[in-house]
């Protein structure tokens, strides 16, 4: 397979991005904001272009000593200065309304496909694409804001180059030669010498990512880290990166300095060498002092547009590493999202759950958690799963839950939202009570007199009002005691009617009493329940019992007939 360039896969993503802005709903908006800007950019250059003739006309009239045409042109020259800086803020204004009408394009499309098809989970920890929320977050602000600027500097430059290059001709060819020539030479040796700054910079910003990341490690299990003294431990984790963060900035400040004293005297330079190519021409008395000033602005204007490279260098360098960053995003998330997609359309099935020659494995491989499979569940059933060990247990979960990357064999079963798990930990997402317990599908067809009377059901509807009622705004999951969310879990699930529910040891959250009237509730419901549990809840309601036992190995029992009258 042919690998493109990086810098061409680099370019090539670019352009995606920016063509799918444009295919955007936003997409009209940015056009016509892009509009105003060109016509801005050329409003600025022409009006650039006619302050360097007032300017010059000001100087010489001042050189002349001809008092009516000096104050005619201080007149003519405040005017323009105020067009000039009028277009300036405008310009400005269009500039920071795009930039961010793309950041919102841009940060919604990354996080619409961060959640789409459970891609969070299949890239957390990827090698390569480290700290996603900070790529989400802080790269796209600076890639939208950057990617603006530059494409602005470089539009403002071509124009500038276009209607300066006549100006400086018309003064002196060879000083047009010499700022074509005098560019290029910067160009090339600006590269040369920064060249390390885009790797160097790319590694800077996961460094400091990875620092974060660990500082915010210990805030969210601070009382974890507390109780079992582990502080030592994240001190010696810390130092280390901080270690590495130094190094590579200490590195990243050694370029700077020896781009920075080349690109200083550059831009010194640009000051005399008009002057020294024109000056003669004055003192033989071949122009007049006006065109002089005139000349060095020209020559400085023409001379920034070739200069891009050398005066945003150390810019562009930064913006690489973040083109990069979001480029590697971007295309294992683009990935994720389609190899899920493509896995649940083969292993799809509408009304059971089917193994067909399963197998589980460890990590390491070295042994078998469960070996071949063969079972189908059907709907309206009620299995009841038991193992011998928690690691066995939690396997089986996770692969039926699809977020399992240590199995062979297939699992047939319906989309996603025809299947809910319900974990041992419940988790409530934050937001307003009554989106967590209604699912989104249903929308106002729910009405808060059923989710009232079903919350009353499980007596939480006294809780429920002391905490400010359905249309409370909390963190749910810190909130409410693990039987509370249990019990709101398989409210929901009431609500949304999937044909599967798997449940996770239910007994860590109520009493086997309660947990019999919600299987029977969800019995009634169409719903087949697969409960994973220990063997002292095989006295409960099933039709059917998978034990899995060591080495790989299973077994399937149908239920005694009078457990399912009981």
């Amino acid at each position: 397979m042919t690998i493109e360039p990086i810098k061409y896969q680099r370019g090539k993503h670019l352009l995606t991005i920016i063509h799918q802005l444009l295919k955007s709903k936003q997409g009209p908006t940015a056009i016509r904001y892009s509009i105003y800007l060109l016509l801005l950019v050329i409003c600025f250059n022409l009006f650039n272009v006619l302050n360097s003739f007032v300017g010059r006309d000001f100087i010489s009239s001042i050189e002349q000593k001809n008092e009516v045409e000096f104050y005619q042109f201080a007149l003519l020259y405040g005017l323009l200065f105020l067009l000039s800086a009028g277009i300036g803020s405008i310009y400005r204004f269009m500039e920071e309304r795009l930039g961010i009408l793309w950041r919102e394009q841009l940060t919604w499309r990354l996080t619409g496909s961060y959640l789409s098809e459970r891609t969070y989970h299949n890239i957390l920890n990827q090698k390569g694409i480290e700290n996603p929320d900070q790529r989400i977050t802080d790269d796209v602000k600076a890639f939208t804001t950057t990617t603006l600027s530059f494409l602005l500097l470089f539009l403002g430059g071509v124009f500038s180059a276009i209607s300066f290059a006549g100006v400086l001709w018309s003064i002196n060819p060879i000083l047009f030669l010499v700022a074509v020539l005098y560019a290029l030479i910067g160009t090339i040796s600006t590269i040369f010498l920064g060249k390390e700054l885009i790797r160097l910079n790319y590694n800077q910003l996961d460094l400091e990512a990875n620092y974060r990341s660990d500082l915010l490690h210990i805030k969210q299990h601070a009382e974890s880290i507390a109780v079992t003294h582990r502080e030592l431990r994240m001190s010696v984790r810390l130092k280390s990166k901080l270690k590495k963060l130094v190094t590579n900035f200490k590195k990243l400040i050694s370029v700077n300095l020896r781009l920075s004293l080349f690109t200083n005297s550059y831009n010194y330079f640009i000051q005399i060498i008009p002057m020294l190519i024109i000056a003669p021409s004055y003192m033989r008395g071949e122009i007049e002092f006006g065109v002089i000033t005139q000349a060095g602005l020209a020559f400085t204007t023409l001379l920034n547009a070739f200069s891009l490279i050398v005066s945003q260098f150390q810019s562009i360098s930064a913006f690489t590493a973040v083109v990069k960053r979001i480029q590697t995003l971007d295309t294992a998330m683009v990935h994720s999202e389609n190899t899920n997609k493509n896995k649940e359309k083969l292993n799809y099935h509408s009304d059971e759950i089917q193994f067909e020659n399963f197998s589980i494995y460890s990590g390491d491989k070295s042994k078998f958690i469960l070996d071949h499979l063969n079972l189908i569940i059907k709907t309206k059933e009620r299995w009841l799963i038991t193992a011998n060990d928690e690691e066995t247990k939690l396997s089986f979960f996770r692969a039926l839950a699809g977020i399992s990357n240590h199995q062979e064999g297939k699992i047939l079963k319906p989309s996603r939202d025809e299947i809910l798990f319900l974990p041992e930990q419940p988790y409530l997402p934050p937001g307003r009570l009554r989106n967590v317990i209604v699912p989104a599908f249903l929308g106002n067809s729910v009405s808060d007199f059923q989710v009232m009377k079903e919350l009353k059901n499980h007596n939480l509807d006294t809780l429920v009002k002391r905490l400010g009622g359905l249309s409370a705004l909390k963190e749910w999951d810190d909130e409410l005691s693990l039987a509370e969310k249990f019990r709101i879990s398989t409210i929901r699930i009431q609500f949304a009617k999937p044909k599967f529910v798997v449940i996770d040891r239910p007994t860590s959250s109520v009493g086997k009493f309660e947990i019999s009237k919600i299987l029977k509730k969800f019995h009634n419901l169409g719903i087949t329940s697969i409960v994973l549990a220990k063997g002292e809840e095989t006295a409960l309601e099933y039709d059917y019992h998978l034990n899995l036992t060591h080495f790989g190995k299973w077994s399937v029992n149908r239920m005694s007939p009078f457990l399912k009258e009981a």
